[in-house]
């Protein structure tokens, strides 16, 4: 029996069994399947209908009055985040994709030679090197370091900064190996050479603990479809010191610091709004509200505590039947999921899926429990998983 575990189908001890259960009730997903793939897309909470159901009476009975009420919805999510990240208020911002927030962060820069160098890795999400590509026409030197792993060699990285790195652009676990980097070493490395340090949060956010202030990192992007339990909305911190020296220049009207008295701006917002867009699109935010009060009423601690658990007894079941894993086993390296090198993995996804056990497949099988998952739920997962291997 692994040391994480209560007994044979018991529950997590982090979690007490009324809470877990009342918790499980607020995700209708859970009564269809196993869901194990919030690395992907998360569960979204029944609360998230009365949301809709509010937001149709307002268009059906539209008055111009209601923005007043939607800015305080997206100014309350962005509040929230602030508080999960251990970040001040006023330091973070939201829209609809990292994408589009990741460009403005880089449209802020000269990229003038000698400090021109953006340096990430081989085991980036797509958006990185696109958006940090596109970038060269205004002088950016893109530096990918890697030797096509599943890890990331963090040494190799810090030996590539020096005096020319301008940004370096990591995420906070690997997309397809679940793999942590040991940010404070990082953030320490990179500003003794006078770098900053861009942290891509998709893959843990809202199941790995994350203080951007202890950590003194400079700007961090996530988004609530994975592990936050929301819809279609990114965020961006950014180090309050550093926002009031930056100004980007992909940017929109909400970004001034006259926006909403709908007078042209003549400087920028303060702090993390200097960020902002256009006219924004409030329904994803108030929707994603619903599962990030859910997580902040269980805790940080609790649900990582809660994560480790479900992913030991994967990593538990995969060395019993002999799949080899790809993610660290040790909790200090890994994130919310543990990706196992299956063979004809893509197919057997599949398969699982028409059988109601729902992973994820990036390269290998990707099983992504959350806080409101059972150790059943990760057994029933497993065993279907067994008998799908070769004999």
């Amino acid at each position: 029996m692994s040391p994480h575990e209560s007994g044979p189908g018991s529950p997590p001890r982090c979690l007490d069994e009324a809470t877990h259960a009342a918790l499980r009730a607020e995700f209708p997903v859970l009564r269809t399947c196993v869901y194990l793939n919030s690395n992907s897309t998360g569960a979204v909470p029944a609360g998230a209908e009365a949301v809709l159901r509010d937001y149709w009476e307002t268009l059906r009975t539209w008055r111009d009055d209601v923005w007043q009420g939607w800015h305080v919805g997206l100014d309350r999510y962005a509040h929230s985040m602030a508080r999960l990240l251990g970040a001040p208020p006023g330091s973070v911002v939201t829209d609809g994709n990292l994408s589009t927030l990741l460009a403005r962060v880089a449209s802020c820069f000269d990229y003038r030679p000698p400090r021109d160098r953006v340096v990430t890795t081989d085991l980036e999400y797509p958006t990185v090197p696109f958006i940090f590509r596109a970038f060269r026409r205004y002088g950016a030197r893109l530096d990918v370091v890697g030797d096509g792993g599943p890890h990331l060699d963090q040494d190799a990285l810090e030996a590539r900064l020096d005096e020319r790195t301008l940004l370096v652009c990591v995420s906070h676990a690997s997309f397809t190996s679940g793999a942590t980097v040991d940010l404070a070493r990082l953030v320490a490395r990179a500003h003794d050479v006078g770098a900053l340090v861009v942290v891509d949060a998709f893959q843990t956010v809202g199941v790995v603990p994350l203080d951007v202030t202890a950590l003194g990192v400079d700007i961090v992007l996530g988004g609530a479809h994975k592990w936050l339990c929301g819809v279609g909305t990114a965020f961006l911190y950014v180090r309050p010191e550093l926002a009031s020296t930056l100004e980007p220049a992909a940017t929109g009207w909400q970004a001034g610091d006259r926006a909403l008295t709908f007078q042209p701006s003549d400087g920028w917002a303060a702090g993390a709004q200097r960020f902002a867009g256009g006219t924004p699109y409030p329904l994803t935010a108030l929707i994603s509200q619903v599962g990030l009060d859910l997580l902040a009423g269980i805790g940080a601690d609790a649900v990582r505590a809660h994560s480790l658990v479900l992913t030991g007894r994967v990593l538990d079941r995969a060395a019993a039947a002999g799949i080899r894993v790809v993610s660290p086993t040790s909790p200090e390296r890994r994130g919310g999921v543990v990706c196992l090198d299956v063979p004809d993995g893509e197919a057997v996804k599949r398969r699982l899926a028409a059988q109601g056990l729902i992973g994820s497949w990036r390269g290998y099988l990707r099983i992504g429990p959350h806080v409101y998952n059972t150790l059943d739920e990760v057994d029933a997962f497993m065993d279907a998983l067994t008998k799908e291997l070769p004999r």
